[in-house]
Formats: C-alpha cells, sequence, structure tokens
C-alpha cells in the first residue's frame, strides 16, 4: 500500500512544461494516436513506466519497464475513452478508482505532453 502511495506520487511529480504554441489533440485524432499504443510515462528518478491502451478501451498499467515500474511492480487496470479533446481514464484501484481527464498535446513525432484535470502535468514517449 505505501509503495503504490509513493508511486503514484512520482509519477503525479512527473511535470514539465508544454510547447506553449503546440494544439491539444481532440476526438478521432487523439483517439487514433492512443489507440493500441503503450505510452511511456516519463518518471522523476529516471526511466519510464508504460501504460498501454488497448483497442477497446482497457488500459493495463503492469509496470513491466525499466527503471520506477521494475524495482515497485505496480499493477492495476482500467478503461480509458476520449471524450471531446481529452483524454479519460478510470483506474480500478489507482487513484481509489477516480476518473481523471488528460488534455494532450504533440510536441514530436512520437512525444506528447500531459496535463490532467487537477492541474499536473508531464511528459511521455508514444511507443507501439
Amino acid at each position: 500500500m505505501k509503495l503504490r502511495s509513493i508511486f503514484l506520487c512520482l509519477v503525479a511529480l512527473a511535470s514539465l512544461p508544454h510547447n506553449a504554441g503546440a494544439e491539444p489533440l481532440k476526438g478521432a485524432e487523439l483517439r487514433n494516436l492512443i489507440n493500441g499504443k503503450r505510452i511511456y510515462l516519463s518518471v522523476p528518478l529516471g526511466g519510464e513506466f508504460p501504460l498501454y491502451y488497448k483497442k477497446g478501451g482497457t488500459v493495463d498499467g503492469s509496470g513491466e519497464a525499466t527503471g520506477l515500474g521494475r524495482t515497485m511492480k505496480p499493477n492495476d487496470s482500467g478503461k480509458w475513452w476520449v471524450k471531446g479533446p481529452n483524454l479519460c481514464q478510470k483506474w480500478k484501484t489507482w487513484y481509489d478508482g477516480k476518473v481523471f481527464c488528460f488534455t494532450i498535446t504533440k510536441t514530436a513525432e512520437a512525444k506528447i505532453a500531459w496535463t490532467r484535470d487537477d492541474g499536473y502535468s508531464g511528459t511521455a514517449r508514444i511507443g507501439n
């Protein structure tokens, strides 16, 4: 329980500013970018944490990655969907199952910046 809380805090603290001139993605463009992809969240202590946005609207956070994910092995799954300009997700146990929505801005070919609806922000890399 304590390790899970520490992990969630570290992911939330992975804050970096976005590109001021870039436009957030929305609708089909956002769905096509995320659907069926692994999104590797940058974490503050280095490394990445993968989230797999499966086709059909499920998201897997198994934590099988280098760095923090390999050390702490967090694990949860949930649902994801696109609502207008936002990517929304709801985990079974993480964040007490609360729904969070994100604005996503593409900053490079395979990189995004995200801002969660409570103000936390960060960056990620898009994989296959």
